[in-house]
């Protein structure tokens, strides 16, 4: 008989990777492990995806309001510490319906950190705890960088800055990718004083240019927030009323004063747990994994964020879906990132599938575009929103290969363009695609008119 382990599976990390590859498994009727160290369901459900979409539904819908010409001589007011509550009774009542699906499952939760003492063997809290198989879905975690007084002076990160008990005064955002800008719009829409800085000439810089310059007059010019591009923060310090935020501009040094810093700077996987005594290979940017997300250690896997790339929920429950369908069936079916999205949700919202501009530029490809921008629709009047618009990218064969779309719920009107760029489908059976009149998609079907019009 072969050696017996505690369990055939243990997956590590319940965030949407690993939650979801371990109720896939239980198909296999075998013992099935997950370990968390800090809260089930990971970022998704308790510091990032849920209650930045509360949070934000919050302040977007108390800036309508206060902006309505119909309300603008109202005086309107809110409970910050009621809208916190709210966004804490959302992320309780999800983590318990989690923990209710891995207990119907009958998956085990261990709870702690986890460390490797070798392929099969984990350390959590003093306890061993063996296992035929592995699944690392450990996730990432903040990169703060070179930035100096991180140690000593408190500041806020993307998972607690929302959830602060009063709104700031003055808030200096360091980092205006998707986080910062979103983060940003938050406190703007509540009425503090907001300053972001990017490190880049320009915030949003992996999006084309048109998302970024839009996104930033729209935050200045609407929520009168202050974007400075080309900046480093170099250090944080600390005094008795304030924090000043030493940074370099043009080769100068330069000092701001405020009374709350945010760090949007990125994340980085989550590495350190013993990987190198598991022979488990990885860089700093992740684990490394083949095609099937195998590692180097011939019994342990690894996805989601913790084997880098773009960071979605979306990609990390795809990839958990497949591995455990692999497993199960014993297959050996590929990854197809086809139509997957990234979702920034500022407001407008903006939502990128496929290749960008800038992608095909920098492979010199061939294409065609269309852009339709959101006042050349009738929603653009009836909805008092002005700020959007819907670019989108053909190849030779008249197929879309890629849609950026900023415009209010850009999400939920993604799904069909997603559809045609994950399928190769002609741009011509998208033009032909009913749309809703007097509603935002009629941008789909403008772009795609004009997209049908034009030559190479």
């Amino acid at each position: 008989m072969g050696k017996k382990y505690d369990f055939e599976y243990i997956i590590i990390g319940s965030g949407p990777a690993g939650l979801t590859t371990a109720l896939n498994l239980t198909k296999t009727k075998k013992r099935i492990a997950i370990v968390e160290s800090r809260f089930l369901g990971g970022s998704n459900i308790n510091t990032r995806d849920i209650p930045y979409a509360v949070a934000l539904n919050f302040s977007g819908l108390f800036n309508q309001a206060s902006t309505c010409p119909e309300l603008r001589n109202q005086d309107l007011t809110f409970s910050y510490p009621t809208a916190v509550a709210h966004q804490l009774k959302t992320v309780v009542e999800t983590g318990e319906q989690t923990k209710a699906d891995l207990a119907k499952a009958g998956i085990v939760h261990l709870s702690g950190s986890a460390h490797f003492l070798d392929n099969h063997t984990i350390a959590i809290n003093e306890q061993k705890f063996t296992s035929e198989q592995f699944i690392l879905a450990t996730g990432s975690t903040l990169k703060t960088g070179e930035i100096a007084g991180t140690d000593s002076v408190k500041y806020l990160t993307p998972e607690n800055a929302i959830k602060v008990r009063r709104t700031p005064k003055a808030v200096l955002i360091v980092g205006g990718g998707p986080t910062g800008c979103e983060i940003a719009t938050y406190f703007a829409e509540l009425g503090a004083k907001v300053l972001i800085m990017e490190t880049a000439e320009r915030l949003l810089p992996r999006e084309d240019k048109e998302v970024g310059k839009l996104i930033s007059e729209h935050l200045t010019k609407t929520l009168g927030v202050m974007v400075l591009p080309n900046c480093k923060v170099v250090a944080l310090e600390q005094n008795d009323t304030s924090k000043n935020v030493i940074f370099r501009n043009a080769r100068a040094e330069k000092l701001v004063r405020v009374d709350c810093v945010v760090l949007a700077t990125g994340s980085e996987p989550i590495l350190d747990y013993g990987l190198e005594n598991a022979g488990v290979k990885y860089k700093n940017t992740g684990i490394t994994v083949d095609k099937n997300f195998h590692t180097s250690a011939k019994n342990i896997y690894a996805i989601g964020d913790a084997i880098g790339g773009d960071s979605s929920t979306e990609r990390a429950e795809y990839e958990g879906h497949l591995l455990a369908y692999n497993l199960v069936n014993r297959a050996k079916n590929l990854p197809n990132y086809g139509g997957f999205a990234r979702i920034i949700n500022t407001h407008p919202t903006v939502a990128v599938v496929g290749l960008t501009e800038d992608d095909l530029l920098k492979r010199d490809r061939k294409y065609k575009k269309a852009i339709v921008h959101l006042d050349e629709i009738p929603a653009s009047t009836i909805y008092n929103q002005h700020h959007g618009f819907l670019k989108l990218l053909a190849d030779k064969n008249n197929h879309l290969i890629g849609a950026c779309l900023v415009a209010p719920h850009a999400d939920l009107m993604l799904g069909q363009l997603s559809f045609a760029i994950r399928h190769v489908l002609p741009i011509v059976e998208l033009a032909g695609t009913p749309q809703v009149t007097n509603n935002y998609s009629q941008l789909i079907k403008l772009a795609t008119k004009k997209l049908l019009d034009k030559k190479h």
